[in-house]
């Protein structure tokens, strides 16, 4: 069949537009896992990290330990903010993570607020879209699970499919976050293991905003939180959205 002119630019349009919904899928995604505000505006930062080893932790146990006592405090209290490729992550002095270097973070404690705080700091540094010099030393020293590897390789996919897109050096990040950390809720908790739902407020269609939830699940190994990998690595499977905040507690704004 022969399209004429018209149909032929109306055709392209189609292809274009499905190609931009496609990319705003994926970055809602994204949002998901960045459970982080936005704060900068202007160009991410240049990839001047350099590629940094995690240590290993200085104190190292194969035991479990004896869970911790439930804090009574809401774990987002008392938190400071720190940049991220546009972003603001919490950190805490008490909490961690104790140690940043070339764009990695690790050193939590093993208490609740350790674990949200590992939650956040760890996914978000797991994304394609920062580079190989931060996604792949977080993904290989601190996430754990069968499906680690496949998280890996989706990366390695994404990020290539990421500087087709921005035209941007290998080995630079592929673009900045957009998203406001809005509230959590902590689903399971024993001490050894946690999982953690965090809501993220990210741009939706027009001028609507998305509530966006991951489930992040942690396990303490090695005398700090790891992330356990989501179900075939792909973080989609462990998002999802919702309409409400009831049930969550709400971040306080200490930006």
């Amino acid at each position: 069949m022969f399209l004429s002119r018209s149909d032929r630019h109306e055709f392209r349009l189609y292809r274009r537009n499905r190609r931009r919904r496609r990319l705003t899928l994926f970055l809602l995604v994204v949002l998901a896992l960045y459970v982080a505000a936005a704060w900068h505006h202007g160009p991410a930062p240049a990839a001047r990290h350099q590629h940094a080893t995690i240590p290993p932790t200085t104190s190292p146990s194969t035991h479990p330990r004896p869970a911790s006592k439930p804090r009574t405090a809401a774990a987002g209290t008392a938190l400071s903010w720190t940049g991220f490729h546009g972003i603001a992550l919490p950190v805490s002095a008490q909490d961690g993570p104790r140690h940043t270097r070339g764009g990695l973070a690790w050193g939590f404690s093993d208490t609740r607020r350790g674990a949200l705080l590992a939650a956040v700091n760890i996914a978000v540094r797991t994304a394609a879209q920062w580079g190989p010099a931060i996604y792949q030393p977080t993904i290989r020293n601190q996430v754990t699970g069968p499906d680690a590897s496949a998280l890996l390789r989706a990366d390695a996919s994404d990020y290539a499919a990421l500087r087709a897109a921005t035209r941007v050096r290998a080995g630079q990040p592929a673009g900045r976050g957009y998203a406001a950390e809005t509230a959590y809720r902590y689903d399971a908790w024993t001490g050894t293991t946690a999982a953690v739902d965090i809501v993220t407020t990210g741009p939706g269609a027009g001028s609507t905003a998305v509530l966006a939830v991951t489930r992040i699940r942690l396990t303490w190994q090695r005398g700090d939180w790891r992330v356990i990998a989501p179900p075939g690595g792909n973080w989609a499977s462990s998002a999802t959205t919702t309409a409400s905040l009831t049930g969550y507690t709400t971040f306080p704004g200490e930006r």
